[in-house]
């Protein structure tokens, strides 16, 4: 890149190799790894959520950067390991392959008129990238936050036949009837949580410890009867 044409991502891809060098560089930079440094990107994540939550767009705008500082740094410290052989570069053209494949219907002839039907054209080429997969828990982050992770597995757990909790009553462990607005969701999840801490739970943990038996079913359906 030539000196008048150097873009601002460029001037953040230039400040790397300076922070990383192990002569003049920042001492604190030298020592991280993609295990240390994941801290802050769930962090600065959460930070982006709640700007754009909140409508704050100067915090965005703010919260964009440091999330992006952050995919830079990792892409960075791969390109300088030995062995792990790719750089922001090969993180941009993976993406983008992966883009092109899953909108068939805007860059190949595949029709899909209704978002519906987007839906199904993304699932089938998911579908086609991950055939060698074994099992349908593969691929679900297990460090997700657990009512992120809870829907995760119910939608896995669908795919095999199981439905853990088959009532309205059953779902909320009494006898009302189910939420219809979200509102009403937001009262009866908080409500579940009030419950917990009254009787000295960890709702987090005790929908984690859920969860784990809940992928103990999904395995076992997933298991050929002998």
């Amino acid at each position: 890149m030539t000196q008048d044409r150097v873009t601002p991502l460029d001037s953040l891809l230039l400040q790397f190799p300076r922070m990383l060098d192990p002569e003049g560089g920042c001492v604190w930079n030298r020592q991280q790894t993609h295990r240390s440094l994941v801290p802050y990107l769930i962090e600065e994540v959460y930070e982006l959520v709640e700007a754009i939550e909140t409508g704050d767009r100067d915090g965005m705008l703010e919260e964009l950067g440091d999330v992006l500082y952050q995919l830079v740094f990792h892409a960075e410290l791969a390109a300088s390991e030995p062995g792990e052989g790719f750089d922001l570069q090969d993180v941009a053209r993976a993406v983008t392959d992966k883009m092109v494949r899953r909108h068939p219907h805007v860059f190949a002839d595949v029709s899909a008129p209704t978002v519906e039907r987007v839906l199904e054209v993304w699932n089938e080429a998911k579908s086609a990238e991950k055939r060698e997969r074994r099992s349908v828990l593969e691929g679900v982050p297990r460090a997700l936050p657990a009512l992120a992770l809870a829907d995760k597995l119910l939608g896995r757990a669908a795919r095999v036949g199981i439905d853990p909790v088959r009532s309205p009553s059953e779902r909320l462990g009494t006898d009302a009837a189910a939420p219809t607005a979200e509102a009403e969701l937001g009262d009866a999840l908080l409500a579940l949580v009030e419950t917990a801490r009254e009787r000295g739970l960890d709702a987090e943990q005790v929908l984690r410890d859920r969860l784990r038996e809940l992928e103990a079913e999904i395995a076992g359906a997933e298991s050929p009867t002998t």
